[in-house]
């Protein structure tokens, strides 16, 4: 009789231990969970923004110099890019539709804020750039142009 009445003690003040287990286990498990997902989203506009250089590269060398279309697409590639994070470089500089051999399309200047709450992390992206030789340079009949 003594020793059901030690179980039983024993088994009272275990009550709770579950919940306490759990909520050490489940911060590590939603840190890094929530790591995984940042992780992957930063991945993930690093990766279009790669893309948005690539194909704002092919528009430049098809199409007028400066011309309104590679800053519009690359934007609709990627949504989060602004006209101010783009860069289209003309080698060498003062150069014409003869005279260009070069064209880079750079993207710089890209912050990836965090959406976890209460961890305010701004991850800074590296610059990405994409340098093809001219190609037309006209965009006379060319539909992707506009």
């Amino acid at each position: 009789m003594k020793l059901n009445n030690i179980f039983a003690s024993i088994r009272k003040s275990q009550q709770g231990v579950a919940a306490v287990e759990f909520a050490i286990v489940a911060v590590i498990l939603f840190t890094l969970l929530f790591g995984i997902m940042e992780m992957g989203r930063v991945l993930f506009m690093m990766n279009a923004a790669t893309e948005a250089t690539r194909l704002g590269a092919r528009i430049a060398v098809v199409c007028d110099k400066n011309a309104a279309a590679i800053k519009t697409r690359m934007a609709d590639i990627a949504g989060f890019l602004t006209s101010t994070h783009i860069n289209v470089e003309y080698d060498p500089a003062a150069c014409d539709i003869d005279t260009c051999r070069y064209i880079t399309v750079s993207v710089t200047g890209l912050n990836v804020q965090s959406i976890v709450p209460l961890i305010p992390i701004n991850f800074q992206m590296p610059a990405f750039s994409t340098t093809l030789p001219r190609e037309s340079m006209n965009s006379t009949n060319n539909t992707i142009c506009y």
